[in-house]
């Protein structure tokens, strides 16, 4: 009797050892922090299509796990072994197996900043919207040229470069190229709010012609105290229908950086000659700033029709209200440059 006692005594002792030691090596496999990374935490991208081969691997070469073993038997108990997710996920410091694999089974992105201030064409657009994100920029290029996209949002090839307002936004890795172009619609909607709307109307532009006024005042400055100023001498030209004769505009028709117009680039047979040909140009020729496009919206009330650059080269520009005023600022910046031997 006492002998069978004994052995249940045993069996117990041993089972309790065994229940123990399950639940100690349980908790270090389930509990235990098991992420290598520091205070700052770590980004962690997961293509489309990623396989739990190829995650298990790149967890091992670039160090992401402590215990790969242990962070796969968690990964198998919880079916994310076949259910991987893409997505930018964001690691921190001490995370263990259970808080990871739950993260990245449930899909739970940390967004991504999509920033852009600036392009000259659409095609200069398409690398600056998939720099932060999963997208190739040849497979957003297309959408940006085509007609049928363009049309569908409300524009056209040529004026398409407008509905994108440079800033910094918040989006999903894993967009897709019409989910930006979607997302850019109603940030410009959302920028284009009643207030703006009522301001273009009293100057008699709609927002893309707003736009693309912007951005010839901003090929012609960078400095924002003038840009104001500037604005109000093509919003006078434009109510008294004088040509804009705009440089920046024959540069963009020439295709080419030039720091000099020649009379012989006001010759060129194109929709961009604001020369040759008068009012606005069909579309922007950069993208402009929203200090750009407000400069336009709120211009200066003014009697200039004429703007010269100084001969100091500060970058700012001297104001004239009539021609005979102008020229001699011209003469006077045309000889700054000769001297300069700028002559192209």
């Amino acid at each position: 009797m006492m002998q069978g006692r004994k052995i249940l005594v045993l069996v117990i002792i041993v089972f309790a050892v065994m229940l123990s030691s399950f639940g100690f090596y349980a908790y270090q496999i389930f509990f235990v922090p098991n992420i290598l990374v520091d205070q700052q935490g770590r980004y962690f991208p997961i293509d489309d299509g990623t396989t739990f081969k190829e995650l298990q691997k790149r967890m091992e070469d670039e160090r992401i796990v402590g215990n790969l073993m242990a962070f796969s038997f968690v990964a198998r108990i919880k079916g994310y072994d076949t259910e991987i997710k893409p997505g930018m996920y964001y690691l921190e410091e001490n995370m263990n197996n259970i808080a990871v694999v739950n993260m990245l089974r449930a899909g739970r992105q940390i967004p991504v900043k999509l920033t852009f201030n600036s392009a000259r064409r659409l095609e200069d657009l398409a690398g600056k919207l998939t720099t932060a994100v999963q997208i190739d920029s040849a497979d957003m290029a297309p959408l940006l040229a085509s007609p049928e996209v363009s049309a569908k949002y409300g524009f056209d090839t040529l004026n398409f470069i407008s509905m994108f307002i440079p800033n910094t936004y918040e989006v999903y890795w894993t967009i897709s190229p019409e989910g930006i172009l979607d997302r850019m619609k109603a940030e410009y909607d959302r920028f284009w709010n009643e207030k703006r709307r009522k301001l273009a109307d009293s100057i008699g532009l709609t927002p893309q012609e707003v736009s693309t006024l912007a951005s010839i005042v901003e090929s012609e400055t960078n400095m924002n105290d003038e840009k104001a100023r500037l604005a109000g001498v093509y919003v006078n030209r434009i109510k008294r229908g004088i040509p804009l004769q705009a440089d920046p505009t024959l540069v963009f028709a020439l295709g080419k950086d030039v720091r000099r117009v020649i009379n012989k680039d006001k010759q060129i047979d194109s929709p961009y000659n604001t020369y040759k040909y008068r009012g606005l140009p069909p579309g922007p020729i950069k993208m402009p700033s929203i200090p750009g496009i407000d400069a336009v919206l709120n211009h200066e009330d003014h009697q200039y029709l004429y703007f010269c650059a100084k001969d100091d080269f500060s970058g700012y520009h001297v104001f004239s209200e009539t021609l005979s005023e102008h020229n001699i600022h011209a003469a006077r910046f045309q000889r700054a440059l000769n001297q300069r031997g700028i002559y192209r």
